[in-house]
């Protein structure tokens, strides 16, 4: 059987969700069971025996691919959302944006101090998000083993945003 192909399973939208934005679409992917098992099968590979404790992500579409990761690697998966989401008491992360400020919560019991933890998110751009959640982790005492996407927009230079944490992406653009 031959390698799949992942980059053929992702669609550009143009001037999506505005103009001069190649929004990339990863729904054919999605749908497609053997390209989503691929996915997770080399994101698995990736950190199979390194010593993995939780996996953490971002809303929205992180949440897709690490939960089957977490699976995968028989670890436990906690969320990262926007304030007011999670239904019990949280930590909390204030950080800046290009025009203004945006706010992340994990709850409090869902990583622990001394934990080696694996940020997963679909897409690396700019890095803000997967930065946001790394001082997040490190705030509460966790350590971040890495940081994994499916995608990395290269050009947008996010991984060094996230440095010193290795990056670690399926595709690059």
């Amino acid at each position: 059987m031959n390698a799949i192909q992942l980059e053929a399973y992702i669609r550009d939208i143009p001037n999506f969700p505005k103009e001069g934005i190649l929004f990339k679409d990863i729904t054919p992917l999605l749908a497609d069971p053997q390209a989503f098992g691929a996915v997770i099968d080399q994101m698995a590979a990736q950190y199979e025996g390194k010593g993995i404790d939780v996996i953490v992500a971002a809303e929205a579409r992180g949440f897709i691919f690490a939960a089957p990761l977490a699976l995968k690697l028989g670890v436990g998966f906690v969320p990262v959302r926007k304030p007011g989401k999670l239904p019990f008491d949280t930590h909390s992360f204030e950080y800046e944006l290009e025009y203004g400020t945006d706010t992340l919560e994990i709850h409090i019991d869902g990583v622990s101090a001394g934990q080696n933890v694996l940020l997963v998110d679909d897409l690396l751009a700019t890095g803000g998000t997967i930065k946001a959640c790394a001082n997040l982790v490190e705030k509460i005492g966790a350590t971040v083993a890495g940081c994994c996407f499916l995608i990395e927009l290269g050009f947008l230079d996010g991984a060094a945003k996230v440095a010193p944490h290795e990056c670690f992406s399926l595709i690059k653009y």
